[in-house]
């Protein structure tokens, strides 16, 4: 494994080996205005909300790594501690990628990439009228990490107003995720688009507690067929199945693989392994456990 200690490196590699290992990352697109009410409009990936209760929401326009300059989004945010936030989506990834073109100060962004401007209930700099949700912004604080080219400078923001698309939202008046569809930064280039292709779900452990990865049998763990993250997966199990659950299971749901392959042990291990992880492919816990342990009480 490489090992590099990052104050050898200059700051053009450090920052690419950093935001190539970071990422997806979201995206806020930054509305400001100067002292004079001129809006800028800017997109920046170091990104994310940090608090529900106050709403924080913290982004990083960071000093220009080869001539140390400071972003039009900073020093607007120094002079009038306002921003709206515009969440960035598939459908405005390309006018977002134009608007962080390095225009001159006082140049409209808005006009520039093609956005509608819409004014906003309790600040002054716009909104972005395509963007699906919109976070109207106070500036909290600024936090300078340093004064030298590459060094980032923090925005801590606290929400007053949010404005979402209706369209977004599920039957039950949340953000659906598959209807958001939004866009994150990662190295170089390259985006991430978070849909139906890229997008997996995990039921969150928040009030159950899995039996835990130590509590799995050797045989699971040595297992020529599961991965890592088959075990971590079966380790969020709340109770292992009893012995007349399995013993069931087995019959009337494995008994072919244990008649045809009654005389080859080993071949049959693969196979029932094969299909606790087919099953845990589709989220059936229950089903790979009693699969993989209907071996052992064979």
């Amino acid at each position: 494994m490489l090992s590099i200690d990052p104050k050898t490196l200059t700051i053009p590699v450090l920052h690419q080996y950093l935001l190539g290992a970071i990422g997806p990352r979201p995206i806020a697109f930054a509305s400001t205005i100067d002292a004079d009410g001129n809006p800028n409009l800017a997109p920046f990936s170091f990104f994310n909300v940090f608090s529900a209760n106050p709403p924080i929401l913290i982004f990083s326009p960071a000093r220009s790594g080869r001539a140390n300059t400071t972003k039009d989004t900073y020093n607007n945010v120094k002079i009038v501690p306002e921003v709206v936030i515009n969440i960035v989506n598939y459908d405005i990834v390309h006018q977002m990628s134009l608007a962080s073109s390095p225009y001159p100060a006082g140049v409209d962004e808005f006009k520039k990439a093609g956005f509608t401007p819409l004014p906003s209930e309790k600040i002054k700099p716009m909104r972005v009228a395509e963007s699906p949700v919109q976070f109207e912004c106070k500036v909290n604080e600024v936090i300078e990490l340093g004064t030298e080219g590459g060094a980032g400078n923090l925005i801590i923001c606290e929400v007053v107003q949010i404005h979402i698309n209706e369209a977004i939202l599920d039957e039950k008046g949340m953000i659906d995720q598959h209807k958001i569809d939004l866009v994150s930064r990662m190295g170089g280039n390259w985006y991430c688009r978070a849909d139906k292709n890229s997008m997996f779900e995990i039921a969150k452990p928040i009030t159950t507690c899995g039996v835990g990865y130590d509590q799995l049998p050797e045989d699971f763990k040595n297992s020529k067929v599961l991965t890592g993250n088959d075990l971590g997966q079966l380790g969020g199990i709340e109770e292992i199945p009893n012995e007349t659950d399995v013993n069931e299971f087995k019959l009337l749901e494995l008994s072919e693989f244990f008649v045809s392959l009654e005389d080859n042990p080993s071949e049959l291990e693969l196979t029932l392994h094969q299909k606790a992880k087919d099953f845990l492919a589709e989220n059936k816990l229950e089903e790979a456990w009693m699969t993989l342990l209907s071996f052992n009480n064979g």
